[in-house]
């Protein structure tokens, strides 16, 4: 950690940044030391990716001031940000996999020799110099292999490694754990802790509470775009940080009470899957859904819980088995037969197969009715207004306008836009598959409560989520998948670590 009275190496002071009159930061500010790891948290919209825009000389703020070292700064693009100190390892490794680790790493600045310099590269010298850069963070491959031959957690420390090339003083780590598994998130962290050994200042955006208290020594939070306050990390409870983010005092997130479970089972079927499987796919899989339940489906990655909702919302087709609704033999040829048996799927890619970016927030939401209600009979302007109003309101989507484009929107907003879309065709039931993957903790408990609710009100939801906590404090029943098939069921207010037991086991 930096010492006592250490200066800031780089301090924002009253950044404010509008976009067609509507302001997205207000006097927003922010002090990195060198060797600190400082946290930016707030939630999905509050203005961290805006704030870090700026930062990088992306975008121009309108007002403020940036100080580094003592002298005023206003970078106007990346490359400007690169040669003050200031470097970015964005979420998605920005890097160019058809090339060696060691041109990525000095990929638009080799190393040159021969006619003053300028002649030819100096390719001795690019694999010296990318070997002792990778050194540096501990990491020692061949830089002369292919970038794609690597896994995603060695790229993500190539960029590092290629930032540092750049004689950074000031390193931004965008959402860097998003795509790593615990071990490399572990490794990625020993990094970071060498390098703010070294005295580097070094700003870190994560979604993950534990991370965020297992590498910071300060953070800084946002809220709706302006500073809500800068704290030591070891000073600031995480029900605190998070009241923090949301504006209000903290509750528990949301939870099925024992009480609010007692019946759940006695109640209609309503999906019945007997033996459903896909060929190379999923095993045959037994499942029943009940009226008004949150039945939780758990399993490691490649389990084949995606691979069941596809099954169940007629994206793929069963070559087995069978599947009951309302105690009826049903086949669906696509999901359009799902929908008119009120089945509803948000699915797990949000950006990919989730939202029509170009469109409208009012365009989103109407999409599923439109296309349930069929060629015949077309939504109007105000039906579609008055009901992407309704779902703005009751879900607490935060947009300028419902005639904003969704893709500008934050992902947690995005997410519940999805979820609306499908609130609107009124489904019996709900598939929700990784509905929380990518946004904020706040928006997280906004969206659990919101599932709670529509179980409450007699909506059957299939929850599916990477996070065993969520998937054990919301469910009714647990059942768990192993090796794309079914391992066994767990009964409401089992622990995280029964689920992992029969996931282990792969039986009963």
């Amino acid at each position: 950690m930096t010492s006592a009275g250490a200066l800031p190496v780089l301090e924002l002071t009253g950044i404010d940044k509008s976009f067609s009159g509507n302001q997205v930061l207000r006097d927003v500010q922010l002090r990195l030391y060198p060797g600190e790891i400082h946290s930016l948290m707030g939630q999905n919209g509050a203005g961290k990716s805006t704030l870090i825009k700026v930062l990088t000389g992306v975008l121009e703020s309108n007002g403020g001031q940036m100080v580094m070292q003592g002298q005023s700064i206003r970078p106007d693009s990346p490359l400007a940000a690169q040669k003050l100190g200031i470097s970015t390892v964005y979420q998605e490794v920005n890097l160019c996999p058809n090339l060696s680790v060691a041109e990525n790493v000095f990929a638009g600045r080799y190393p040159r020799c021969g006619m003053s310099q300028g002649y030819r590269i100096d390719w001795a010298a690019v694999h010296r110099r990318a070997r002792e850069l990778l050194a540096r963070i501990g990491l020692d491959i061949d830089v002369t292999q292919l970038l794609s031959s690597y896994p995603v957690a060695v790229q993500q420390l190539v960029a590092i490694a290629r930032a540092l090339g750049v004689e950074s003083k000031v390193l931004i780590l965008d959402e860097p754990t998003s795509s790593l598994d615990e071990d490399e998130v572990q490794k990625l962290f020993a990094v970071l802790r060498r390098l703010r050994g070294e005295g580097l200042a070094i700003l870190f955006v994560s979604h993950f509470l534990n991370q965020v208290y297992a590498i910071s020594d300060r953070i800084t939070v946002l809220r709706n775009g302006s500073w809500v306050g800068e704290w030591m990390a070891s000073a600031l409870e995480p029900q605190a940080l998070i009241s923090a983010m949301l504006g209000r005092e903290f509750a528990a997130q949301a939870a099925r009470s024992a009480q609010q479970r007692e019946g759940v089972e006695d109640a209609v079927v309503l999906l019945d899957a007997q033996g459903l499987g896909q060929a190379g796919r999923l095993q045959p899989v037994d499942l029943r859904v009940h009226a008004g339940e949150v039945l939780g489906l758990a399993g490691l990655l490649g389990a084949g819980r995606t691979e069941l909702a596809r099954l169940l919302f007629g994206l793929d087709t069963a070559d087995r088995g069978k599947l009951q609704i309302d105690g009826q033999t049903v086949q669906f040829s696509n999901p359009a037969d799902a929908v008119q048996h009120g089945i509803a799927l948000c699915p797990e890619e949000r950006k990919t197969d989730g939202i029509v970016a170009e469109l409208s927030v009012r365009e989103n939401i109407a999409l599923a009715l439109q296309a349930r209600l069929g060629l015949r009979k077309f939504l109007s302007l105000a039906e579609q207004t008055t009901l992407a109003e309704h779902f703005v309101k009751t879900l607490g989507i935060k947009t300028a306008s419902i005639e904003t484009p969704i893709g500008l929107l934050s992902g947690g907003n995005q997410q519940k836009a999805v979820i609306a879309r499908w609130l609107a065709t009124d489904p019996r039931l709900l598939i929700l598959d990784e509905p929380t993957r990518g946004i904020d903790v706040a928006a997280k408990q906004e969206i659990m409560e919101e599932i709670l609710r529509l179980a409450r009100g007699g909506m059957a939801v299939l929850f599916i989520s990477s996070e065993m906590s969520e998937v054990v404090r919301v469910s009714d029943r647990i059942a768990v998948l192993r090796d794309r098939s079914k391992a066994g069921e767990l009964p409401g207010g089992s622990t995280e670590d029964e689920v992992y037991e029969m996931i282990a086991a792969g039986h009963a």
